[in-house]
């Protein structure tokens, strides 16, 4: 199984850049892993928020292909502990799944046509966080995940 974690927008650069692009490189011994980010939209004053998510969406529909398990970030999402997730990182590996995509969205969300091809919904918490902290949050609990899945002793229960 491949996992691709798509994101919109860069991270800024320094120290949260650094930590992100660490727990990426630990997850390669575990896993094939890609974190693919789709630039900004440019020129959006004259955008309103649905316009904005409607072209966001365009762009990150394009790299999902249909056989990708697609998983969306979102407040409305089901909430799991790390144990519950690395379980559900176990089953899409039993189930044989080829790519699981994540995707963290823009500031407004996502748009009705990305919702749809969604196949599930998480959220980290019922806070809200910076998009760029949810990166590290998120790339952080996969890597805890495989961590567990694999019983070494970095998760403390």
């Amino acid at each position: 199984m491949k996992i691709k974690l798509i994101v919109v927008g860069k991270t800024d650069k320094g120290p949260l850049q650094d930590l992100i692009a660490d727990y990426c490189k630990r997850l390669t011994h575990y896993i094939s892993f890609e974190l693919q980010v789709i630039p900004d939209l440019k020129k959006t004053k004259h955008l309103d928020v649905q316009q904005q998510k409607q072209k966001e969406g365009e762009l990150i529909l394009k790299e999902i292909n249909t056989s990708d398990w697609l998983v969306l970030l979102d407040e409305a999402g089901k909430s799991f502990t790390s144990m519950q997730f690395a379980q559900e990182l176990q089953k899409k590996l039993n189930a044989g799944t080829k790519q699981l995509v994540f995707v963290i969205g823009g500031p407004y969300g996502f748009s009705d046509a990305v919702y749809q091809q969604a196949k599930q919904k998480i959220s980290l918490s019922k806070m809200t966080f910076s998009h760029q902290m949810v990166r590290l949050f998120f790339v952080e609990q996969i890597y805890r995940g495989f961590t567990i899945l694999k019983n070494e002793p970095y998760h403390h229960q």
